[in-house]
């Protein structure tokens, strides 16, 4: 079980929401919706490019890695040149300002760096939720990696049959199914009937085990041929239920 990457859609609405933002509220100061979007615009990429850089390369490189002063040092670095281009950015819009009769925009217009300063906070709270966000994925990644060790340390699912303890290897069981209220699993010799819950059963199994219907769990290495609605393990053919078919697909990358 791996975790998802990030949905970008995510980030598309964050940044959209930032420019219409900021384009309202300057606009609004301004008296000129034109002159503020263009402002915005202009800044944005700089700042984007800023803010994934410290994200997905300062963050993971230095701050989890526990190097602080390279990532204090870097930090202040990558605030240098954004700082540098953000200037040339300022210097161009001051340029087009100029042919929007500037003069005639109200006071708060003329406060270029103040405006600035106001993208940045906004863009960084972003980024430090974003920062937060990576942290917590991380560390659901560990105990995910712990709990899966945990797993593969035994080499065998223990259920209870008969009111017997019984404990079948991975390696021999070709797929799980559900039946009403217990379960089959199927092996190369026989079938053992439990009374549990198929979903329970799944989150004690480890990743080479794949839920590929309501009533099925298929052991991944037995498999012999699969297609989009169907997976033959061994010499069994089994359904694909349509609402498992991305997930199925995904792990098996087929």
């Amino acid at each position: 079980m791996n975790l998802k990457s990030k949905n970008p859609y995510y980030h598309i609405a964050y940044w959209i929401f930032v420019v219409l933002v900021l384009t309202l509220a300057f606009g609004s100061s301004w008296g000129n919706g034109k002159a503020a979007f263009f402002f915005v615009s202009m800044l944005l990429p700089i700042v984007l490019g800023t803010s994934y850089f410290f994200n997905y390369v300062l963050v993971p490189k230095f701050y989890l890695t526990k190097r602080y002063g390279r990532f204090a040092l870097y930090s202040f670095y990558t605030a240098i040149v954004s700082v540098y281009l953000e200037t040339i950015i300022l210097v161009f819009s001051y340029v087009y300002m100029v042919n929007l009769s500037y003069l005639s925009l109200s006071p708060n217009a003329s406060k270029i760096v103040l405006l600035a300063v106001t993208l940045y906070f906004l863009v960084f709270v972003g980024s430090f939720i974003l920062m937060m966000h990576q942290i917590t994925e991380n560390r659901q990644l560990i105990q995910q990696l712990s709990e899966e060790n945990q797993k593969m340390k035994k080499s065998f699912l223990e259920i209870i049959s008969n009111r017997k303890k019984a404990k079948i290897p991975y390696e021999n069981i070709v797929y799980i199914e559900s039946l009403s209220d217990y379960i089959k699993v199927v092996t190369e010799k026989d079938e053992i009937t439990s009374k549990e819950k198929i979903s329970k059963l799944a989150e004690r199994l480890p990743d080479t085990f794949i839920r590929i219907h309501r009533s099925f769990i298929i052991n991944s290495d037995r498999i012999k041929n699969i297609s989009s609605d169907e997976v033959v393990v061994d010499e069994v053919t089994l359904t694909i239920g349509r609402s498992y078919r991305k997930a199925v697909k995904e792990s098996l990358s087929c």
